[in-house]
Order: structure tokens, then C-alpha cells, then sequence
């Protein structure tokens, strides 16, 4: 994750590259999203243009954008992914569950090999 790039293969072959934007992360014990802009253990890399959602929600008063986290209920994790996305300009959204935290990533940058 170090250097944003996501590889797609099937049967040990490549075949899709692409770049990733982390948006955020579901911690299940807490059960609270928090905003990839907020949490200081990413690299650089991973965080592409995510203070921008920050600051479409800032511009438009859409405050789940503005808060560096809030309870993780479905809703507004969905919501929360979806602007992000737009914002973003991605070709796709990507979920990466986990045992304790889930990441939800944007895709960008998509191309064959």
C-alpha cells in the first residue's frame, strides 16, 4: 500500500493496474469510520487528492465530509464513500475487509496490462 498501486490478476496473471486513493476505515470494535485525512498512520501516497473531499464539504455544508470521523452505520459510511468518489473523480470504489478494520479505497487510473 505504500505506493497507492493496485494490481488486478486471475490465475497469477496481471491483467488490470491502477491507483488507489485510501477514503477511509471501519474500526469494528468502535464501530466508527474515520476519514483517511484524519488518521496519521497512512503513508503520504495512499492519501491522493482526499483533502479535497474534505473541502468540498466545507464549501457545500455537508458536515459527515468535515468531522475526522463519526458512528459507522451503513448510511453514512455509503454516503460518506459514494461523495468521496464524485469528489474524486475514481473509476470505482474497492472494500478491503479486515478483522478488525475495514479500508475503503477509491480506484483510479485504471489500465490493462
Amino acid at each position: 500500500m505504500d505506493d497507492a498501486r493496485i494490481v488486478f490478476s486471475r490465475g497469477g496473471r496481471e491483467f488490470l493496474h491502477g491507483r488507489i486513493t485510501v477514503i477511509g476505515s471501519v474500526d469494528h470494535a468502535q464501530q466508527t469510520w474515520l476519514w483517511s485525512w484524519a488518521n496519521d498512520s497512512l503513508p503520504q501516497a495512499v492519501l491522493g487528492d482526499i483533502a479535497g473531499v474534505r473541502d468540498f464539504g466545507e464549501r457545500h455544508g455537508f458536515p459527515l465530509l468535515v468531522r475526522p470521523g463519526f458512528h459507522a452505520e451503513q448510511k453514512p459510511v455509503a454516503q460518506a464513500k459514494t461523495v468521496a468518489a464524485d469528489v474524486l473523480d475514481a473509476e470505482g470504489l474497492w472494500f478491503q475487509p479486515g478483522d478488525e478494520i475495514d479500508l475503503h479505497f477509491a480506484i483510479h487510473g485504471l489500465r490493462p496490462v
